[in-house]
């Protein structure tokens, strides 16, 4: 059977063909030449994209198509540069504080807002909303400088006058103080409500710390410390105190971290206005100054 003899022969294997891999079909497509504007294999992009990716240096991006394309999908604004290396290492491994912090102030949020309850005249809590307000209005800097001035103008004694000039310096003091830790923090209230008129004339804009609160424990430490008062007096007064930080958190203007600093600071302005307490002739001179009827001579 010579014909089933020679198609059962089988042809000599070219040894010089086997010995390079490249040289196998399935292989023959890396030895071509890409064209320039031919189109691009499967893997490339993904492949220049991974260069873009790992061409940071240790001082910085490299210039090149694949750092380009990084940059792009940064989308970094203008006139802001790109984070370096670092500071997106410290972004994706944050530290135990950052991570603490970050966890308290969403919990001091999502507090906030879950307490504003009156917030708008539909809120759950709508219908006290009128006098959440007014009892707010009780701790407002203008109503108490206001009263102050009142009552200085009414008040014939020495002691009296010594102690509400006292209470105006201090009421003064807390008023330009947290204005210009506000200003200096510009932090936002959990509803970013607009401030109304009397907030303006107190300077009383932005959320942190809460000039309500500070005002109210400071007003409530000074008249216990000046005043002989009864225990159930004390008690309220401590009372009114809190609601009136309560109150601006129920209102959607505070956090509750406002509040609880407001409350440290407005402590802080009694100690210091006990510390440097003014005399009853330093007081007298001030009031002479204030009516235009001070004279050097006498």
């Amino acid at each position: 059977m010579p014909a089933g003899g020679q198609g059962g022969r089988c042809r000599p294997r070219d040894t010089r063909a086997s010995a390079s891999p490249l040289n196998r079909p399935e292989f023959m497509s890396l030895n071509q030449p890409r064209p320039p504007g031919g189109p691009r294999p499967p893997g490339g992009p993904r492949r220049d994209s991974l260069k873009g990716h790992h061409s940071h240096g240790p001082r910085g991006p490299l210039q090149g198509p694949g750092a380009m394309d990084d940059r792009e999908a940064r989308e970094v604004p203008d006139g802001e540069e790109a984070p370096s290396p670092e500071q997106d290492c410290m972004q994706l491994n944050p530290t135990f504080g950052n991570i603490a912090y970050s966890s308290l102030r969403a919990i001091d949020i999502s507090l906030s807002r879950r307490m504003a309850v009156c917030v708008t005249p539909h809120a759950s809590w709508g219908a006290v909303r009128y006098l959440v307000s007014m009892l707010a209005l009780s701790g407002h800097g203008v109503t108490w400088v206001c009263g102050t001035l009142i009552c200085l103008s009414q008040t014939q004694t020495m002691a009296g006058q010594e102690v509400l000039v006292n209470l105006l310096m201090a009421l003064l003091l807390d008023i330009m103080t947290v204005a210009g830790v506000q200003k200096l923090t510009k932090r936002r209230g959990p509803w970013d409500l607009p401030p109304g008129f009397l907030d303006y004339v107190a300077m009383d804009i932005y959320s942190f710390p809460a000039a309500h609160a500070s005002r109210a424990i400071l007003v409530t430490k000074f008249l216990l410390n000046h005043l002989v008062l009864a225990v159930p007096l004390r008690i309220l007064l401590f009372l009114w105190a809190f609601l009136v930080g309560v109150s601006r958190v129920m209102l959607g203007k505070h956090h509750l971290s406002d509040v609880a600093v407001g409350f440290a600071l407005g402590f802080l302005h009694y100690v210091l206005v006990e510390t440097v307490w003014l005399s009853g002739a330093t007081c007298q001179t001030l009031l002479d100054i204030a009516a235009f009827s001070w004279s050097p001579l006498s």
